[in-house]
């Protein structure tokens, strides 16, 4: 059987079958054409700005690395005229973090683009190992994923950058739509789905400072698939670092993800899907629309692309069937639970004029009362959430103690208080002291309050 040839140059052979539509392409069309999404998808959204300083939240792994790479060739093909950085956060895991931090120190040589890293312990008091040494393998991922989004958003604040990008690809965001659906979280979906987010400041600040509540975040990587990702780092032969973390195993996020890959063997579009699906339930939360917080030149924007760039969004629906749909059934069962004869149309067709007496009431029961009550089964729409600032560290919640806070502050109560107790026995080798027959020497080593705004704590 002869070679298939590339489905892009029809010239060169085929050599790698694409996992997002199955189509054949040579090793430079397929860099060049995952370079090509990818520069759609940044113009497309205006995601960046010339003039601009972008921080990249590099891990070593390689989601962060292909993004570094990538950025860098299009700000020099396309000129975007903007200054890249990388910025790393050390949540302190070894045998894990310590060493895909190496990759990234290596990477900024490669790449010629400064680093900064920051520290859970330097932030919070606390590292990863501390935490799960305290609150297990399950429900860690909690504590590091609220950590992680604050000090990236305090890193760039120290850098002065406002805006920071990250290597969420389309599997993590199909994953973080599944989750969210199985958690009944529909006012997170507006958040999770748009590709640029941001954490607007309260107060206004001047263009000379900075705070670490006007950050806003992208992900040029939203429609590029997981498998692609690597394909590209492979054939780049670029360096990452490929351990998965110690304590993801354990994550609610590894059955999301195993639910994903088992849709994807099934149908490859199944990621686009999962996550245009998300784009379009998340018109229906109310505010959905601003979950950038006007933080970013207006909302979120979820811009339908192209066929052929980074994914289709033809035969899908706006998301007003959905509502509508939804307004009737509510109706509907308002109607059932107050007793009412609801009348049944089809689509096309007017209903009769409504006559002037009232809707009989059906009865219920041997006596034939009337159902009396509110209504059960009136759906009741997600609460509207409103953005304040935590009032221990300033940081953007819409709580009045932002979670970082509340998990430092269990943490906090449940660590022990340290106390050495030392006594001498032998008069002679102790310091004079007013008691000559037993000489008996405490000391005690107590944990001190720590910095409200930081939740420092150190050890005794």
């Amino acid at each position: 059987m002869a070679p298939s040839p590339c489905a892009v140059c029809q010239t060169n052979r085929a050599l790698i079958l694409r996992p997002k539509n199955h189509q054949k392409l040579c090793k430079p069309c397929f860099i060049s054409v995952f370079e090509a999404e990818i520069h759609h998808t940044i113009t497309t959204n205006n995601l960046f700005h010339r003039g601009e300083r972008i921080a990249i939240g590099a891990s070593g792994g390689k989601d962060s690395t292909v993004l570094a790479s990538v950025l860098k060739t299009l700000n020099e093909r396309y000129d975007y005229g903007v200054e890249l950085i990388l910025l790393s956060i050390d949540e302190g895991i070894k045998g894990y973090r310590d060493d895909s931090l190496e990759t990234v120190k290596r990477n900024a040589k490669q790449y010629d683009m400064p680093l900064t890293i920051l520290g859970y312990d330097e932030l919070y008091g606390w590292t990863m190992d501390q935490v799960v040494e305290q609150v297990g393998k399950k429900g860690n991922c909690t504590y590091c994923g609220v950590f992680r989004r604050q000090a990236l958003d305090r890193g760039a604040a120290k850098l002065g950058v406002r805006h920071v990008v990250t290597g969420h690809n389309a599997d993590d965001v199909a994953e973080t739509v599944l989750m969210n659906l199985l958690r009944g979280d529909l006012p997170r979906l507006s958040r999770t789905t748009s590709i640029v987010t941001s954490t607007p400041s309260i107060v206004p600040s001047s263009p000379e400072t900075t705070s670490h509540t006007n950050i806003k975040r992208s992900k040029p990587l939203k429609y590029a698939y997981e498998k692609e990702i690597v394909l590209y780092a492979h054939h780049k032969n670029l360096d990452y670092f490929s351990t998965e973390c110690l304590y993801s195993p354990e994550a609610f996020r590894g059955s999301a993800r195993a639910l994903i890959k088992n849709l994807e063997r099934v149908r490859p579009s199944a990621i686009l899907d999962v996550v245009r699906s998300g784009e379009d339930m998340a018109k229906l939360v109310p505010g959905g629309n601003e979950s950038c917080g006007n933080g970013c030149g207006g909302h979120a924007t979820i811009v339908e692309e192209e066929e052929g760039g980074c994914g289709s969004s033809n035969g899908r629906t706006s998301g007003g069937e959905m509502a509508s749909m939804e307004k009737q059934l509510t109706q509907t069962e308002v109607a059932a639970e107050e007793g009412l004869e609801v009348e049944i149309t089809t689509a096309g067709t007017k209903p009769p004029n409504p006559p002037d007496s009232d809707a009989i009431p059906l009865v219920s029961g041997k006596k034939g009362k009337k159902l009396k009550g509110p209504p059960h089964g009136a759906r009741k729409q997600p609460a509207k959430q409103t953005m304040g600032q935590c009032a221990r560290c300033g940081y953007l919640s819409s709580q009045e103690i932002c979670k970082a806070c509340v998990l430092l502050e269990g943490l906090n109560k449940n660590r022990p208080k340290n106390s050495i107790e030392v006594s001498y026995d032998n008069p002679e080798e102790s310091a004079p002291t007013v008691n000559s027959h037993e000489i008996k020497c405490t000391i005690v080593t107590q944990i001190s309050e720590v910095e409200k705004t930081k939740g420092l704590i150190y050890n005794s």
